[in-house]
């Protein structure tokens, strides 16, 4: 009876101690998925904060402008050698426009800037400054911070277009000026049979107007008044380029068809107003557009842009004999070198915009007036520059006065070569140099000052960047440090000792702590600092005391040296270190990756267990190279191959009927799971036949078929819970999971990544495979036959092991497969590597939003393929779950540290860019992994019917 009771009360303990211990694994989850959030967050407060500032007050030109009316025309995703290039026969595609170049206006590139999307694009033409990343993913139509524009100062507005750009134009105005006219956004269809009816629809309104006007008092009466601007947002040439690429004949049509309506409404206008002489007309573009039909990146046929203006106040063409400072050979390609080219920076078109017609240049504006488009009296010139100069000096003098008042008067340090004094002898100067009419010499001192200004604004607003990466690298740093300390404390075979010295002085280290984070806060409230600045200055501290507190596995592994294998320990290190440096060059040149996995193909023969696993380590060796192959495949320009799709499906039933044919004695399948493995295969073959379906109906301008959408949206709908109906035994539940998920990566495909599935599924079969061979060869007791293990059966705590030195290199293999299942056939790391055609299967209307997210989904899919083997290797090899993955942690925080290192060092902002896009990455696809592990536990070991959970064997 004692036995049973004792029996009893040992049970019960061990529950509770397996209880405490799941606790404190919540508890490590959520703490390490917060503090992974905050460093992810923290990138955006260092480098994508808003650059506005706001409290100036409006400037204009006090002389009489040369126009009263301006009319702006942006041809969305027309590039400037589209434009500007010649026909073979040497005529031009758009006439009238080359007409305006060579005789009554003046042309040039205009450079846009990174990311060349439509929002950024228009912000930068229309309000004159470019506005950061992070404001275009708070909002696609709406205002995520109030801007000025040329469209606010004006008297009255009228606009035509698209409803996801003239909308945000319009609510960021001021009073009810601002006049928009959009079609139903459903017209944005890829799939259409013309998308340059978009731009026909905008021609035909824009006449109808002046047409109306001319019986309609009160519309003519406000057409009639000055400072009025007419935009016209023409999508069409955009949507081509998406559905059918720029070098096609629609793209090319499409230019064409705009050149032919402005030839049409240019004398319209006149005629209205009784050719007074008193119109201006820009036309421009927001960005560019690649090759293969996307934008985003800052490939030159993004960046460059096309710009030609002319009428009231502009410069007719130039004819010049000399060569004139441009390196590039456009001109000569073009055939323009014998006419004056000024090109631009795209926000310059702002101020332009608004000395032409006469209004204030939009307060935000960084953009600087090109004088050479002017054709107005030197003394315009210059009091046009001048009053440029101050309206850029103003938002300086704001932003230098908020830090000021943030900071404390001895901690700050203000712009040296701007201050006060040199503000007003630059001012000065500028306003003798103008009374005494030496006007380009007051030009000259207007544009030093908008240059040491606009270095002031930037300065300014990168006042913290020091002190907040400082911040964040001390927690980063304590972080990775703790969690390593961790691994060795609870997972490592170490000797233990007991650290009682340690506990008593932990007590005074936390009342330390406690003093320090009063004193930062206490710092930050004088300060009035964001509260986003308590969270990174205050979160190293909790985090380095507990680096203190977990100190003393430091001292037992110290202690255990002498006993420890150190040469094999360095090898590790050493070879750890190399492939973490390898996997950071990967971000920069995707042939690494293929460099990395010729060398994994080599594993089992440099380990010998190429001599007791002959056909495992042929098939892993096989596996890797034929996964190479695909990071040297063309992320971005490639073009469709619905062959490749199909045959990437039929690849997919051959291998699976192969696995069931195989196992088929092994682990007999019930009725049940037979019936489901066959619907996902016939599911499938139905999938690799719908892209080309989809594609060849496009084609032929029928628009998308609705059943195609059907069984697309049916797939993806269903594609997360149809594993959860399958048996779940290791091998069959993982099969089903690759069946339901290359399903939707075929619907999502165009070409050769439609086989990366396979492959990638084929590596991973082998992976689990052989690193049974390899728990063999290491002598682990006990080792469950694959066949046999079940993700929901009892799981034995008495069984599972600690950590060896060989799970290090199981860690860096998953880490490394993770990259390769990012980078291997298209990522997103550069915006421009989205093809809308990959999306076709779903929807052709134009939604940023959904198809961003379906082209994430593709993205997750290799993960979700690469995290369900992890976590069958874990089980494999009789490991649990925590430990693996903290290993997992320490490699993606370390090559997260050094892209933040990176990003101090560079100083170009292109590099900059780069590595922060990176380190964003690393940071995501961290978070991401930690929610991950818990779908794919839930992917692999739930099923449907089963309402228990997995019960807990205690010994």
């Amino acid at each position: 009876m004692s036995s049973n009771l004792t029996a009893v009360s040992e049970t019960q303990s061990s529950a509770r101690r397996w209880l405490i211990a799941k606790m404190r694994v919540i508890t490590f989850f959520i703490v390490g998925l917060t503090v992974h959030v905050v460093f992810f967050l923290s990138i955006f407060d260092i480098y994508f904060t808003s650059p506005l500032v706001h409290g100036m007050t409006p400037l204009s030109t006090q002389m009489k402008p040369p126009a009263s009316r301006l009319v702006l025309v942006v041809a969305d995703g027309l590039r400037a050698d589209s434009l500007f290039t010649l026909l073979p026969n040497g005529s031009s595609r758009t006439p009238y426009l080359r007409r305006v170049i060579e005789e009554t206006g003046t042309w040039g590139v205009s450079h846009t800037r990174v990311p060349t999307e439509s929002r950024p694009g228009h912000v930068a033409l229309i309000a004159g400054f470019y506005e950061d990343v992070s404001a275009v993913a708070k909002g696609w139509k709406e205002n995520p911070v109030e801007f000025d524009s040329v469209f606010n100062e004006s008297r009255h507005t009228w606009c035509w277009g698209s409803p996801d750009i003239l909308p945000m134009f319009a609510k960021g105005a001021s009073g009810d000026h601002v006049y928009t006219h959009t079609y139903p956004a459903v017209e944005e269809d890829f799939a259409s049979t013309d998308a340059s009816r978009l731009d026909s629809w905008v021609f035909t309104q824009v006449k109808s107007l002046f047409q109306s006007a001319k019986s309609n008092s009160t519309l003519k009466g406000s057409l009639l008044k000055d400072k009025n601007i007419f935009f016209l947002h023409l999508l069409g040439i955009d949507t081509n380029g998406h559905a059918h690429r720029p070098m096609s004949e629609e793209y090319l049509n499409n230019i064409a068809l705009v050149d032919k309506g402005l030839a049409e409404l240019v004398p319209i206008i006149e005629e209205f107003f009784g050719h007074d002489g008193r119109t201006a007309y820009v036309f421009t573009s927001d960005h560019g557009m690649t090759n293969w039909g996307s934008h985003g990146a800052g490939h030159p046929s993004e960046t460059l842009t096309p710009l030609v203006v002319w009428g009231a106040g502009v410069n007719v063409a130039q004819r010049v004999t000399e060569p004139q400072p441009y390196e590039d050979n456009f001109l000569q390609d073009w055939k323009l070198e014998h006419i004056r080219r000024v090109d631009v920076n795209q926000a310059d078109i702002a101020p332009l915009m608004a000395s032409l017609v006469g209004v204030p240049i939009p307060v935000n504006s960084v953009g600087v007036l090109p004088i050479l488009y002017l054709n107005n009296s030197d003394q315009f010139k210059a009091e046009s520059m001048y009053t440029n100069a101050i309206q850029v000096l103003e938002q300086f003098k704001i932003k230098m006065q908020q830090k000021k008042e943030t900071t404390l008067s001895f901690f700050f340090t203000p712009f040296q070569q701007l201050t006060e004094s040199k503000q007003a002898e630059i001012i000065h100067k500028a306003r003798i140099l103008i009374q005494l009419e030496k006007y380009n010499e007051a030009i000259s001192q207007c544009q030093s000052l908008i240059s040491l200004s606009l270095e002031g604004l930037l300065y300014y607003h990168t006042y913290d960047r020091f002190f907040l990466g400082c911040s964040v690298v001390l927690g980063f740093v304590g972080w990775t440090s703790y969690v390593i300390l961790v691994i060795l404390k609870t997972h490592a075979s170490l000797h233990r000792h007991p650290h009682f010295s340690k506990q008593r002085s932990s007590r005074t280290v936390a009342r330390l702590c406690v003093c320090v984070a009063v004193m930062i806060t206490v710092f930050l409230l004088i300060q009035r600092s964001p509260v986003t600045y308590y969270i990174y200055c205050l979160l190293p501290v909790p985090v380095w005391f507990f680096v203190y507190k977990e100190s003393g596995a430091l001292t037992d592994l110290i202690r255990s040296a002498p006993s420890l294998p150190l040469w094999k320990c360095f090898g590790y290190f050493v070879l750890v270190a190399f492939g973490i440096e390898l996997l950071v060059v990967s971000f920069f040149n995707r042939a690494m990756l293929t460099l990395g996995l010729g060398v994994l193909s080599l594993w089992p023969i440099l380990t010998g267990l190429f001599t007791k696993a002959k056909f495992r380590s042929l098939s892993w060796f096989l596996g890797c190279l034929c996964l190479s192959t695909f990071p040297l495949m063309p992320v971005v320009g490639r073009e469709p191959n619905l062959h490749l799709v199909t045959g990437a499906g039929l690849l997919t039933l051959f291998t699976s009927a192969c696995f069931l044919w195989s196992s088929r004695q092994r682990t007999p399948l019930h009725f049940r799971d037979r019936r489901q493995f066959f619907s996902q295969m016939l599911l499938v073959a139905v999938c690799a036949c719908v892209p080309t379906l989809t594609h060849s109906s496009l084609q032929q301008k029928r628009g998308l078929p609705l059943l195609n959408q059907i069984i697309s949206w049916s797939t993806l709908g269903s594609s997360i819970f149809v594993p959860l109906l399958s048996s779940t035994r290791l091998f069959h539940r993982l099969l089903s999971i690759f069946l339901s998920l290359t399903s939707t990566y075929l619907l999502l495909s165009t070409g050769s990544e439609a086989l990366f599935p396979p492959v990638l599924s084929w590596l991973m079969f082998v992976w689990i495979n052989i690193e049974q061979e390899a728990l063999l060869a290491q002598g682990v007791s006990g080792r469950q036959e694959l066949s046999t293990i079940d993700f929901s059966a009892n799981i034995d705590i008495t069984k599972i092991r600690q950590l060896k030195l060989d799970d290090i290199r199981r860690s860096y293999f998953f880490v490394f497969f993770i990259i390769t299942a990012f980078f291997g056939t298209g990522n997103i790391a550069s915006i421009n590597s989205f093809d809308p055609a990959s999306v076709y299967c779903f929807l052709t209307v134009f939604n940023p939003f959904i198809m961003g997210g379906l082209m994430m989904w593709k993205v997750i899919i290799p993960f979700i393929i690469v995290m369900c083997t992890f976590e069958s290797i874990q089980v494999a090899t009789q490991l649990s779950s925590r430990s693996l993955f903290l290993i997992v942690l320490v490699i993606s925080d370390i090559m997260a540290l050094h892209f933040f290192f990176m990003v101090q060092d560079y100083g170009s902002w292109l590099d900059i860019g780069t590595s922060i896009s990176h380190y964003v990455i690393v940071m995501s696809m961290t978070i991401f992994l930690m929610l991950l592990s818990v779908v794919t536990h839930i992917l692999t070991s739930k099923r449907l019917h089963l309402c228990e959970s997995p019960k807990m064997h205690f010994p």
